[in-house]
């Protein structure tokens, strides 16, 4: 009984997630209101304030749960290119504002950089999932130098560049008329000296 009472508290913590997920994407978290994410997990708005406390929380927990399920396309090795080179441009793709879920993952940043700016209880959420982030890009690089595909000066160095180069970028191909295919080239250009080879 006790199991099939936990079973069902995360999946209405998984539907509440999925839904702030979408509708904070959408509207932002100081305009959505609550009441319309617990009606579209198919919740209660008293189960909702249960599981978060605070719109902090919540945004905090979607961005986490937004992070959690595109790692499964991110550890998928079967998805990803063999060679190096091409699999670091396939990262990149995984990063930048592509419609789709890629979209709504890239305006829950948004949402995090603006919030995690004014209020420092959420700068530990920001620190965490760039964490991540530098660790996924340099286990990639890591593989490539030691197949000999990227010869790198230093790997942290390289990754920091990378990822303040996908976060500008994306956000000028989130808000400007400013092509993924652009912001895609800009950034390979960039970080393509730094790996060892001229970009193509």
């Amino acid at each position: 009984m006790e199991a099939s009472r936990a079973a069902a508290r995360a999946s209405a913590r998984a539907r509440i997630l999925d839904a702030a997920v979408q509708l904070i994407a959408r509207e932002g978290i100081n305009d959505v209101r609550i009441a319309r994410i617990a009606m579209q997990a198919g919740v209660s708005a008293s189960l909702l304030h249960y599981h978060f406390a605070s719109r902090d929380s919540l945004l905090a927990e979607a961005l986490e749960h937004s992070y959690e399920l595109a790692g499964d396309i991110r550890t998928n090795l079967d998805e990803q290119p063999r060679e190096a080179p091409e699999r670091l441009q396939w990262m990149i793709d995984q990063c930048l504002p592509l419609p789709g879920s890629l979209h709504d993952d890239w305006m829950l940043w948004v949402e995090l950089w603006l919030h995690a700016g004014r209020r420092p209880e959420l700068r530990p959420t920001a620190a965490r999932l760039y964490a991540r982030m530098h660790e996924w890009f340099s286990d990639a690089i890591a593989a490539g130098e030691a197949n000999g595909e990227f010869t790198v000066n230093d790997r942290a160095r390289t990754v920091d560049h990378l990822l303040a180069l996908l976060d500008g970028y994306g956000i000028r191909a989130l808000i400007e008329d400013f092509s993924i295919e652009r912001a895609r080239e800009e950034i390979w250009v960039a970080i393509a000296p730094e790996l060892g080879f001229a970009a193509a």
